[in-house]
């Protein structure tokens, strides 16, 4: 008797091994990393995550700025010296620029030409879409080798309503990007929304002031719920409609996403608001 046929499943296996073991410059096929569509952030996943953001070893994700020697001094390096612990110095610049739930990467790669010398991060929880991006990335880097482009890009894979402060430390980021998340429709899914009271005090905490969070959707039920909480919220403000249009990530995050694009083909609407990070009031 013959071997039977290898299923889809083995596959899908097979591929991905082939892909990451070969560092193809072959930009990968979302065919072979089937995942749902959604996972559920308050399960047991199974995480690695670093006690504290100087603990984070993020020379893997983004080798080219990979420290030599003694390197400079970082933000997550500051907040180590501050709690006594001993640093990892990993990069010679922080990553300024995350991209929360960052589905296939679409965001991340037409950001990163644009922002050539800013490190921006993906975070997704999904195993399976996470491994695809860095693929691509991969892939990406290979391609582009002789110019460098792509290196200031990773993604990893992590549920930032649990631990987004184990990766960054206090007033690191410039930019969050919360790019078409899932609406949650029913009333008692409500407090697995990516926005709400608590988490943007922690999307507070790693902005520094100025800095902007940027979110997109195409459920306008959804585009209310966000906007009356980040205007609840001391630490932010609503960016005005002239501004808005006037920033170059605005109109990237419109057309560059996967769901962006999706919707786009669906004839559908995206409801776009972004708030800026306030100076914290002064102590009394």
């Amino acid at each position: 008797m013959g071997e039977a046929p290898p299923s889809k499943r083995q596959k899908r296996e097979r591929y991905r091994d082939a892909h990451q073991v070969d560092a193809s410059a072959q930009l990968p096929k979302k065919k072979f990393y089937r995942q749902r569509a959604h996972a559920n952030p308050f399960s047991d996943h199974q995480l690695t995550y670093p006690v504290s953001p100087a603990q984070m070893d993020w020379s893997p994700f983004y080798p080219a700025f990979a420290v030599s020697g003694k390197g400079t001094a970082s933000t997550a390096d500051a907040a180590a010296k501050d709690d006594g612990a001993l640093p990892i110095r990993s990069l010679v610049k922080d990553i300024e620029v995350a991209d929360i739930g960052c589905g296939f990467g679409g965001l991340l790669v037409a950001l990163a030409p644009r922002l050539p010398h800013t490190l921006l991060v993906g975070m997704e929880i999904r195993t399976q879409v996470t491994e695809f991006v860095q693929d691509r990335i991969r892939a990406l880097r290979t391609q582009n080798a002789s110019s460098g482009l792509y290196q200031n890009i990773a993604c990893l894979r992590a549920n930032t309503m649990k631990f987004m402060p184990n990766f960054f430390a206090k007033a690191q980021l410039g930019k969050i990007f919360l790019c078409f998340p899932d609406p949650h429709f029913k009333t008692r899914k409500h407090k697995a929304r990516i926005v709400s009271t608590t988490l943007n005090s922690e999307y507070a905490f790693v902005l520094r002031p100025g800095g902007v969070v940027y979110t997109i959707t195409d459920v306008e039920d959804l585009h209310r719920w966000m906007v009356e909480h980040f205007d609840a919220h001391p630490s932010f403000e609503r960016l005005g409609q002239e501004a808005q249009d006037e920033d170059e990530c605005v109109a990237v995050m419109r057309t560059e996403t996967e769901e962006g694009r999706k919707v786009e083909r669906n004839g559908g609407s995206k409801f776009v608001a972004c708030f800026r990070r306030l100076e914290d009031p002064p102590w009394p």
